[in-house]
């Protein structure tokens, strides 16, 4: 009998207090996003890492237009087989996420024999493919740096935020249309791979080692660092938290103002990107620098100065001594199939594409929205800068034409702060799935991004305390074993708490977790699979890492001794302690 986790706690028709959507409130391709229905317990739901400090009236647009949408549109257009996208349902204001299966035999097969005739076309023009549509967003992009938001009117404001909008949706049709065809691919090159008599997991180091815009960016907070080191603020770093650094910083004068001015510098260039993924919610770094501050912190607390270049270099010879060593054992023919294959995923690389996206999409596109959210608050005289993110959109787009007044949703936008907040704090209780829990997951979405293998399914209802030799399991995704005290965190927000030689524990990770790898000695994740970010950058990094270990930052605490064997998939409690240094929760 399959084993079911009710969801009747968080069945309701608002979306927040005071906000119940008409049917059409937003457009879908195949399944819009609502909240749960008694019905939806028939079905398998995963807690999503994308947000979880959990959304705001504003940040539900995501879900709508581009995580909902761009999913289904993608998986329909390709096709892929077993897919038709992924459907989220809200929990207070987190998000639950299940794919929309196909199940007609009839259907996988037609849909089989349509993307197969898809496939090779984009791999023949993926460069110039990709190159268009990173084009097609810088244009949009550079056409919002242009808006002074100052000096706009509330209705010019109004008619930024629906630009704004879809061109947040815009991306993300480009995210999927991209990343499914690159998924595939990679899936099909693993399973040749499988049949060669390979380790699936070594694909992965065959595809490491290539330069992208989130390394260049976390060379660039290493140079950050090595500039405070030589300017002598090494102490005033470590005695001052990262909120209050700025101003520190400014007061302090001398070398300090000089070094300000090269961190103005890193911000013009590398600054407009948020401490999340596609969250209207989360300044940039250019708006708030403490993430920055932050990471350059922990850095220096590293004492020698961490070299990105040679880490890139190592992963680099670790790749090509990984395919001679795969080669040497292929007879010919098999060597000239494995060499077809591998150029094709080296060319049109998922592991490299994964960092470029990011930069590009997740951790942007949301800024436009934002501004012209904040312009909205101040030119409607909201009470603070962010009232209006406690708005949903049609609501905000009413205020800023003039059909309603702010003054109607002050009383209403405190409550959803205050439901906001409360549902922030009851994160990590969360459960990580809800509903039907099947015994296999074979869409290979969820099991390679998510990590929402056999082991996840069995692991993830277990409760209680993990003790001193207590033994986790999960996806071995970077080789290597490391011993440390544990960091568990639930959101980026709490980055900068981390020590160099601790251990990450995490829900997951995401680009603007990078620059941590570069001072932890392991990293461990509840969710994620071989393709996950986590994964990727633990071998880039060389960091074990182990993912999907299903319910780490429930079972592991702050202070606990771990040991990760990278290679075995294992994390072992070895000590059980006190917090180190302060919560991370």
């Amino acid at each position: 009998m399959s084993l079911v986790i009710p969801v009747d706690e968080y069945t309701t028709d608002e979306w927040y207090p005071g906000f119940t959507p008409a049917f059409g409130h937003s457009p879908f391709v195949v399944e819009p996003f609502r909240t749960f229905s008694k019905q939806d317990e028939k079905r398998f739901w995963f807690l999503d890492f994308h947000c979880p400090r959990g959304l705001t009236p504003l940040g539900t647009t995501w879900l709508e237009d581009s995580y909902s949408w761009g999913t289904q549109l993608a998986a329909e257009q390709m096709p892929l087989p077993r897919s038709r996208g992924i459907t989220q349902r809200i929990a207070g204001t987190h998000v639950y996420s299940a794919a929309i299966s196909v199940e007609s035999r009839y259907e996988i097969e037609a849909r089989t024999v349509r993307s197969r005739s898809h496939l090779p076309g984009f791999l023949r023009t993926f460069d110039a493919l990709w190159n268009r549509r990173v084009a097609e967003i810088e244009a949009g992009w550079r056409h919002f740096q242009r808006i002074d938001v100052e000096r706009s009117s509330l209705s010019e404001l109004g008619a930024m935020l629906t630009e704004a909008r879809r061109y947040a949706q815009r991306a993300f049709e480009i995210h999927f249309e991209m990343m499914y065809p690159l998924l595939a691919n990679h899936l099909g090159f693993a399973g040749m791979c499988a049949e060669l008599g390979m380790d699936p997991r070594e694909v992965g180091t065959f595809l490491q080692g290539y330069d992208t815009k989130i390394m260049e960016t976390d060379r660039e907070l290493g140079r950050l660092a090595a500039a405070a080191r030589d300017a002598g603020l090494e102490s005033l770093f470590a005695t001052t938290e990262p909120e209050r650094l700025a101003g520190t910083l400014a007061a302090e004068g001398g070398s300090a103002t000089a070094w300000l001015s090269r961190l103005g510098d890193f911000l013009e260039v590398y600054g407009h990107r948020i401490e999340g993924i596609c969250d209207v919610a989360l300044p940039s770094w250019a708006e708030e620098p403490a993430p920055v501050l932050g990471m350059v912190r922990a850095l220096l607390r590293e004492g020698a100065e961490h070299d990105f270049g040679a880490a890139l270099r190592q992963a680099q010879a670790e790749r090509e001594t990984a395919i001679d060593a795969a080669r040497s054992r292929l007879t010919r023919h098999e060597q000239e199939a494995f060499d077809a294959g591998l150029a094709s995923v080296q060319a049109a690389n998922f592991l490299r594409w994964q960092d470029d996206h990011s930069h590009h999409i997740d951790l942007r596109v949301s800024l436009p929205m934002r501004r012209a959210a904040l312009g909205i608050a101040q030119k409607a005289g909201a009470d603070r800068p962010d009232d209006t993110l406690f708005l949903f959109c049609p609501e905000l787009s009413a205020v800023a034409s003039g059909e309603r007044s702010y003054d109607e949703f002050r009383s209403i936008v405190e409550v959803r702060r205050q439901y906001f907040a409360h549902w922030h704090e009851r994160r990590a209780s969360m459960p990580k799935v809800l509903g039907t829990v099947p015994e296999t997951v074979d869409d290979p979405i969820l099991t390679e991004i998510f990590g929402l293998d056999e082991r996840f399914l069995r692991v993830v209802t277990a409760t209680g305390r993990a003790g001193a030799g207590t033994t986790l399991t999960g996806v071995p995704a970077a080789k290597g074993r490391a011993m440390g005290v544990a960091r568990v965190l639930t959101d980026p927000d709490a980055l900068h708490r981390l020590r160099p030689g601790e251990v990450l524990v995490c829900e997951s990770t995401s680009p603007n977790w990078t620059p941590a790898f570069a001072a932890i000695a392991a990293c461990v994740c509840d969710s994620g699979g071989m393709l996950s970010h986590a994964a990727i950058v633990g071998r880039e990094y060389g960091v074990p890492t182990v993912t999907a270990c299903g319910l780490a930052t429930v079972l592991v605490k702050d202070g606990d001794e771990v040991e990760v064997d990278g290679e075995r998939g294992t994390v072992t409690v070895v000590r059980m302690g006190a917090p180190a240094g302060g919560s991370g929760r």
